[in-house]
């Protein structure tokens, strides 16, 4: 287990969706497709990963966390599933308003708490995202807004650029604006509840549903006009349900100081480890038993984002 794993992605169409995720990080879409989401790590009954080659190859996640946890991650993880899910975002038209159910909540409304991270890779010109609400929105404030339908007017707006990052906790309004490609790293959840889509169709023709009763439950009423970071620190986000990394690589260096696994996803530049090399967009996992080995940048610097339980 001295070498990296890697996995087969998963492409979502969704009707925000487009095919930037083909070229910018020169993968091949299916024709046509507008495809949203690029699920790179996943563990759920509903989409599986897939180990793409080496001894493993074919093996998902969920039997390396069931069989092979100790040797690939490590100990002291307890978690009946992979606890991460890992995405590359194209958002070529806005997605819609919406909202995760915080932890206290997500039980009583039979949904999944996510807290999110977003790393900006690609940013077209007066791109940006909504995120939390205009300061002085109150609940009864934004009861009125859903009947009348003028949610996106109390919701705050900001913008982007890459490298920009932020993290999302669970009750957080949200929505990603037209013209972004990021990273995403969340709880392994699929919760989401719509406030407002925009007065769309989804990909069947048909008005997507929205959750107005969960929404106003999920919300965090008290969260005003967060934004997006762009400091230079190593230490981009820090929860309890992972931590996120991000180096940028002038010479070797190890791969995790314990013996635990990493994620790493290739922000600019190629990188290699072992006898693979990755370029922009390419995740790689690499195992607690191979967590010294070093990650090593090639043909000049590379910026990396290692993600951790």
């Amino acid at each position: 287990m001295m070498e990296c794993l890697t996995f087969l992605p998963l492409y979502m169409e969704r009707v925000w969706g487009g095919q930037r995720i083909g070229s910018l990080f020169q993968r091949t879409l299916p024709a046509g497709a507008v495809i949203g989401e690029s699920w790179e790590l996943v563990d759920r009954e509903e989409a599986q990963s897939v180990v793409a080659s080496g001894p493993l190859k074919g093996c998902s996640l969920e039997e390396l966390w069931a069989k092979h946890r100790t040797q690939v991650f490590g100990e002291g993880y307890s978690q009946p599933r992979f606890p991460l899910l890992v995405k590359i975002l194209d958002a070529s038209q806005p997605l819609s308003i919406q909202v995760h159910p915080p932890s206290h909540q997500a039980g009583n409304l039979g949904g999944e708490p996510k807290t999110e991270f977003w790393y900006f890779v690609d940013v077209e010109p007066g791109a940006g995202i909504y995120v939390g609400l205009k300061r002085g929105t109150c609940r009864e404030d934004f009861a009125v807004a859903l009947k009348k339908g003028s949610v996106a007017e109390l919701v705050h707006w900001h913008p982007t650029r890459p490298d920009n990052f932020i993290l999302l906790p669970s009750g957080r309004l949200h929505a990603i604006d037209a013209g972004n490609v990021l990273f995403e790293i969340q709880q392994n959840s699929d919760t989401t509840y719509r406030v407002f889509d925009w007065n769309r169709l989804g990909l069947d023709g048909k008005p997507r549903k929205l959750h107005l009763h969960e929404s106003l439950q999920s919300i965090d009423f008290d969260d005003f006009e967060p934004y997006c970071e762009e400091h230079t620190n190593e230490a981009l986000a820090h929860c309890q349900h992972f931590r996120v990394d991000r180096w940028r690589l002038d010479s070797p260096r190890p791969a995790n100081e314990e013996r635990k696994f990493s994620i790493f996803q290739v922000v600019q530049g190629a990188v290699e480890f072992g006898s693979n090399r990755f370029h922009r967009g390419d995740l790689f996992l690499v195992p607690a038993t191979a967590h010294k080995a070093e990650v090593v940048p090639k043909d000049g610097s590379a910026v990396v984002l290692r993600t951790r339980l």
